[in-house]
């Protein structure tokens, strides 16, 4: 009997914009800032109340993986581009294989220490 492989945490960003270009820029800050590793990209519906009437709207989400080391860097840069006044900024800590856990910390910048 093999060994399972093992298993590392991967910290996942939800969020979701009104456009492809909206999605397209806050992805391109993510990652020129090396806050995440990876960030798809997926077209929805959304179905939700806002300001007292039921709303639907077609969005696009956006899932970023990165280090659970950047996680508060990743929220911060989000939150000051985000096009929302109210955005969706949810996060899950998932198990991935360590290969893949291992390559996401190596594309995530460490942060600098100051002395």
């Amino acid at each position: 009997m093999t060994e399972p492989t093992a298993l590392c945490d991967i910290t996942v960003l939800t969020t979701t914009v009104a456009s492809e270009a909206e999605a397209r820029q806050l992805v391109q800050q993510v990652l020129q800032a090396r806050l995440a590793a990876c960030v798809q990209v997926e077209p929805i519906t959304a179905y939700f109340r806002w300001q007292g009437a039921q709303q639907e709207d077609r969005e696009f989400r956006l899932v970023c993986k990165t280090a659970p080391r950047a996680l508060h860097p990743l929220l911060a840069l989000v939150r000051a581009h985000h096009p929302y006044v109210l955005p969706q900024l949810v996060v899950q800590t998932l198990q991935g294989s360590a290969e893949y856990a291992d390559w996401v910390d190596a594309q995530v910048a460490h942060p600098v220490v100051s002395a």
